[in-house]
């Protein structure tokens, strides 16, 4: 039986009077790639954010691994790993210099051997003793990934991970979710690209006014978007703009 790594109930945050989360509720199973959509604006960084505990919900539950975000900070930092949006290498060391210092940094047993095992994972071994401002930004982003890898964590949490970057480089970040996702790593994932989303996502979910408004796979979300407008084997950019311009 599979069960739920990330159970979210009702989270509410408000930034002054502008409410960004107005009543979000979903579950992410175990080994599942969860992705949550919305424009610029619409809450996903704020919901990955209070999920890794950078920041409180206002009200409402989040569990992850059986952990409260609010009440279980500790237990939830050690369950998971964030990459954000943005690189946070160090340009003048090598790659595998920056995976060291992490495995450092966590007391990571048997670290170096750990690091070559997220280098290969990622497929960076080649390149690892290289300086990262060497790096193309998918080499980059490789490498952020596997940072967050070094500690063996059971939930990723990758917030827009492809943003910035050329094709050839999304793919590459592709595959090494695609590998994790078989490990059985639990991935939530943001993105703006919505073929990512249709191509790596097990349940993809669309975040829209605070609200999840539309949640499930890929042709569970066609069939609903059929049954509402009659249009079939639409695609994930379709649904998504029919429901953002529906609330304008």
């Amino acid at each position: 039986m599979t069960t739920n790594m990330i159970t979210v109930s009702n989270i509410k945050k408000s930034f002054g009077d502008k409410a960004v989360l107005k009543g979000v509720d979903f579950n992410v199973k175990s080994g599942e790639v969860y992705a949550l959509l919305g424009s610029n604006g619409a809450g996903k960084t704020t919901m990955i954010n209070i999920l890794s505990t950078l920041i409180a919900p206002d009200s409402g539950v989040a569990m992850v691994n059986g952990y409260d975000v609010t009440k279980d900070g500790q237990n939830v930092r050690s369950t998971i790993a964030l990459t954000g949006q943005f690189s946070a290498l160090d340009d003048i060391m090598t790659g595998r210099e920056n995976l060291q210092l992490m495995a450092d940094l966590w007391k990571v047993p048997n670290g170096r051997k750990k690091v070559a095992e997220v280098l290969e994972m990622v497929g960076m071994t080649s390149a690892a003793d290289k300086r990262v401002k060497s790096y193309s930004g998918g080499m980059k982003r490789r490498v952020d990934i596997a940072m967050g890898l070094i500690s063996s964590r059971a939930v990723l949490f990758l917030d827009e991970p492809t943003t910035g970057l050329d094709p050839e480089a999304r793919y590459e970040v592709y595959e090494v979710i695609k590998e994790l996702k078989s490990e059985g790593t639990t991935i939530v994932l943001t993105t703006q690209y919505l073929k990512e989303a249709e191509e790596l996502a097990d349940k993809i979910a669309i975040l829209h006014d605070g609200k999840i408004v539309l949640e499930g796979d890929f042709s569970e979300l066609q069939a609903q978007h059929h049954k509402a407008h009659g249009k079939k084997n639409a695609d994930l950019e379709d649904i998504f703009l029919k429901i953002v311009k529906k609330g304008k």
